[in-house]
């Protein structure tokens, strides 16, 4: 049965009075007029049953979307708080590592510009997948969801497993990057060898698992989110100021390129995979997924906060490192900088609770995944819901630590997620579902730019896996496996 009923900006209200039974009532809002849906159940005549209504969309453009099923929030979230969710993944203690992982193999003009197009082209690449939230009439809360409707089944399978090595190899990054932060804390007061990295990293680990075992879903980072920023702060204001300190008594550094020509060559190829990697989550559907309505127009402004306000974090403290250190510059910068011991202890403790923090960003696609297929719903405290968090999460977790400590080399990690899972998901697949999902709405001149872009990321992609290959084996060489970096 449906009604009209005059509701105003009411977004959940109650109705009592004569029914048939209890009714389950959806709204769809356009204005002042909404249209209410009434499922009846048998119930004495008469009888005055309270019903429930929920506000679910505006008539005119959202009242016919599909909504999947998942077992985590969806439709939760201010635009702000998820431009803090995107602004908390390019700000994390990754950007410590910048001023070594690009700047130095790219120098000051590639490294300047290089930041800038990145920058430029992953607000655009990022801009078309959100354009796509509600294509078809179905909102798409996950990445592969998209892919299957656009491509079909056979692409679910392809665009999960980028996904997923993609996810991972970032979540293991993380590990590291808490490990390497704590073992730089601990020097500071202790320089005896008795905790190695991979003891930190194990740490780092079981820390990152009772986190995860704690906070649900993605939208119940909530203040979290808040103090991932300020701990962001502590660390990148420390790094740079110490920089700048230690760059204004430093004599002139070097600034050249390190190496052979052809290990430039790699080198450089390898920096363009850090570059697309610093921005980019490959898991922007499930972020959108978490934002209210309008979806598209709100996930516009958050990708606009991210790519404005959120990058100038970065910028500063990936320049002022190259600047202060030069060529010599460590992959992980709070090694480099000179200053007290309780402003050091205090920046790598905060990295080490930020990475923490950014982590579960990163894997809340596999614990929304695990979770709905496994019928995870209701109270996280739930004696199921919370035990099924312990060993599930745990072990996926404790996975992550393992390959962690085996192989702690972070510059590799970063190069290899870029080229094999980041290229891909962001750039190469995000064209090409734009243009096969607007083939008949674009120009051939826009047809061609697309093409373009598919191209030059396919080999972009293909040249960096074999750069960060070819790292990766250098540095099996000279490093054992669970090396005390």
């Amino acid at each position: 049965m449906q009604k009209g009923v005059e509701i105003g900006d009411l977004a959940e209200t109650t109705f009592a009075g004569p029914t048939s039974g209890t009714s389950k009532i959806t709204l769809a809002v356009k204005e002042k007029v909404c249209l209410v849906e009434v499922e009846e159940e048998e119930e004495e005549e008469d009888e005055a049953q309270p019903l429930n209504v929920t506000v679910v969309s505006d008539i005119g453009s959202h009242a016919d979307v599909e909504i999947p099923d998942t077992a985590h929030q969806i439709s939760t979230d201010s635009w702000f708080q998820v431009g803090f969710v995107l602004t908390t993944g390019i700000n994390s203690a990754y950007v410590l590592g910048y001023s070594g992982t690009i700047m130095v193999p790219l120098g000051w003009e590639g490294g300047v510009l290089g930041l800038i197009l990145a920058t430029a082209i992953s607000l655009y690449a990022n801009a078309l997948i959100a354009k796509l939230h509600e294509y078809g009439g179905t909102r798409h809360i996950r990445y592969r969801d998209l892919a299957a409707f656009i491509y079909g089944t056979k692409a679910y399978s392809l665009t999960w497993t980028l996904q997923y090595i993609n996810l991972f190899m970032i979540n293991t990054g993380y590990i590291i990057l808490a490990g390497s932060a704590l073992k730089a804390a601990y020097v500071l007061f202790r320089d005896d060898d008795a905790i190695k990295l991979p003891y930190c990293i194990a740490i780092a680990g079981f820390v990152c698992s009772m986190f995860a075992i704690c906070i649900p879903h993605l939208s119940a980072l909530g203040i979290w989110l808040g103090f991932s920023t300020v701990l962001s702060l502590v660390y990148i204001v420390t790094a740079f100021v110490l920089s700048i300190k230690d760059g204004i008594k430093s004599p002139p550094r070097d600034y050249s390129i390190p190496g052979t020509s052809t290990s430039k060559i790699f080198t450089t190829i390898g920096a363009s995979a850090n570059l697309v990697f610093a921005y980019n989550t490959g898991m922007l559907p499930e972020i959108q997924a978490t934002i209210r309505q309008p979806v598209v127009k709100n996930m516009m402004k958050a990708l606009y906060f991210q790519f404005t306000v959120g990058v100038l974090p970065l910028y500063l403290v990936t320049f002022a490192g190259y600047w202060a250190y030069g060529s010599s510059t460590a992959t992980y910068l709070m090694n480099d900088v000179n200053g007290p011991v309780w402003a050091k202890a205090m920046a790598n403790i905060a990295a080490f609770l930020q990475s923490v923090i950014a982590l579960h960003i990163f894997a809340s696609p596999m614990y929304e995944y695990l979770d709905t297929k496994h019928g995870i719903k209701g109270s996280p405290l739930a004696f199921k819901n919370l035990s099924f968090r312990i060993l599930v999460r745990g072990g996926y977790l404790t996975l992550n630590t393992f390959v962690s400590a085996l192989l702690p080399f972070l510059g590799d990690f970063m190069s290899l997620t870029g080229a094999i899972s980041t290229f891909p998901l962001t750039f190469i697949l995000a064209n090409h579902m734009y243009l096969v999902a607007n083939e008949n709405k674009l120009t051939s001149i826009r047809k061609l730019w697309h093409w373009i872009n598919i191209c030059f990321f396919a080999i972009m992609s293909a040249a960096a896996t074999t750069a960060a290959l070819r790292l990766i084996a250098l540095d099996s060489k000279t490093y054992h496996v669970f090396a005390d970096l």
